[in-house]
C-alpha cells in the first residue's frame, strides 16, 4: 500500500465537453468547479489526470 498522495483541483468546467471526459472527472470525484481532492498517487489515477489537463491541475504531492 502506498501512502504517497497528490491533491487535485478542478478548474475547468464540464460544460460542453465530451462524456468522457465528465465521467473521468466524476471517476476521480470532481464534478464541480474548484472541488479539491486528494488521491492516491497510481498509474491509474495518473492517467484519468494525463487524459483531462485542461480541466484538473495537481496542486500538491504529498508522501
Amino acid at each position: 500500500m502506498s501512502s504517497k498522495t497528490i491533491v487535485v483541483k478542478q478548474v475547468g468546467s464540464p460544460i460542453r465537453r465530451p462524456a468522457k471526459q465528465r465521467q473521468t472527472l466524476i471517476g476521480l470525484g470532481l464534478n464541480r468547479m474548484h472541488r479539491i481532492r486528494e488521491l492516491e498517487d497510481s498509474p491509474a489515477v495518473r492517467g484519468m489526470v494525463a487524459k483531462i489537463p485542461h480541466l484538473v491541475r495537481i496542486v500538491e504531492e504529498r508522501g
